[in-house]
This record gives structure tokens, C-alpha cells and sequence, in this order.
């Protein structure tokens, strides 16, 4: 049996919470076959949906608790937080802000394209039609800062590029380290303030 202890952390009249989950959607069309999906709208496969399911039970079996499931408004997360939230009880909101990065004239290439590896390190960048790993900063690392000073205990479920921006918040990175970083389809990952 696990047991997750919750710490609060008051300082003044407000609390901090010290801590939220991240889950990235599951499996999809276009990460079977290899494709970039970026701001791209692509529906979870049967294996995705079942991925999702199997979250929830393990969110039961870990004793995960949490007040909300903020979710990325696109049908891969929002579906995948639903299976979440019917399983656990756990209520899903739709935030804006976890929508994935939208890559542009990458959007639909292959995932392991080595041009699209050598672009993601340039932080400025757009992509022609997209944005720019800076715009990305901002978006997720405000949402971050309104979950710390927040009260309430929050699960993310959102995307791959997502990941590498919330990775580059809690730690530092080389730009290798941060184009290669990501997460496995429906894995769940603990950060941690300190």
C-alpha cells in the first residue's frame, strides 16, 4: 500500500500547496503513426482510451488525491481527463493554457525528424505560423505560479511539449536535454516545490 502525505505550506494568511501531478494524454492516431500533433486536434486510439481508464484506477491504487483536474482544451487531454475524473470522481476543468505548443510548419511531421529535434532548441522561434518556445514559457510557467500560490490540490493532463516546459521550470536543462525531454502516453509524474 503507498501513501502520499500532503504538506500545506502557510505562510501569513495563505496557503501554498507544495506539490501537483502531470499526466500526459494517451495513446493517439498520429503517435502511432509517428506524427507531430502540436495545437493539432487528433482523437485518442482504443489503446489511448484504455490507457486513460487504467490511469484512473491507478490513481485509486496510489491514493492520489486532488481537488481538480485542469486539463488542455484539445480532445486527446479533455478525453483522457474524463475517463480520469469518472473513475476517481475527481472533477475536470478545461484550462486554456495546457494546450499544446503549436509547431507550425512541423505539425504533422514525423516526430523524430531530425530538423524538427535541431528546431525546438531555438527558443525564439515560431515556426513560421506557430509559437515560439518563449510564448510557451510564459503560458505554462504562469499557470505553474498560480498552482503554487494556489489552495488547491491540482492534477494536469496535457501534452509532450507541455512536459519539457514544466521540466525547464524545475530544473535546469542544457537545450539537448530540453528538445529530448518527455513522457510516456498516460504517465503520471509527481513535481515536487521546494
Amino acid at each position: 500500500m503507498y501513501f502520499i502525505t500532503i504538506v500545506i505550506k502557510e505562510e501569513g494568511s495563505h496557503f501554498y500547496m507544495d506539490h501537483f501531478y502531470f499526466i500526459r494524454h494517451g495513446e493517439t492516431v498520429w503517435n502511432v503513426e509517428n506524427k507531430i500533433c502540436g495545437a493539432t486536434d487528433i482523437e485518442l486510439t482504443e489503446l489511448g482510451h484504455k490507457q486513460a481508464e487504467e490511469t484512473g484506477r491507478k490513481i485509486l491504487e496510489l491514493g492520489i488525491t486532488a481537488d481538480v483536474i485542469l486539463t488542455s482544451p484539445l480532445v486527446r487531454a479533455r478525453e483522457t481527463a474524463r475517463h480520469i475524473s469518472e473513475i476517481t470522481g475527481i472533477p475536470m476543468v478545461v484550462e486554456p493554457r495546457l494546450i499544446e505548443q503549436n509547431f507550425g510548419r512541423y505539425e504533422s511531421t514525423p516526430r523524430d525528424g531530425a530538423e524538427f529535434h535541431e528546431a525546438k532548441k531555438d527558443m525564439a522561434s515560431r515556426f513560421g505560423t506557430g509559437e515560439s518556445m518563449l510564448q510557451l514559457a510564459q503560458r505554462i510557467y504562469n499557470l505553474i505560479d498560480d498552482i503554487k500560490v494556489g489552495d488547491r490540490e491540482v492534477i494536469l493532463v496535457a501534452h509532450n511539449g507541455i512536459t519539457r516546459m514544466v521540466e525547464s521550470y524545475f530544473r535546469e536543462m542544457t537545450n539537448e536535454e530540453f528538445s529530448s525531454c518527455g513522457i510516456k502516453n498516460c504517465e503520471i509524474k509527481r513535481y515536487d516545490f521546494l
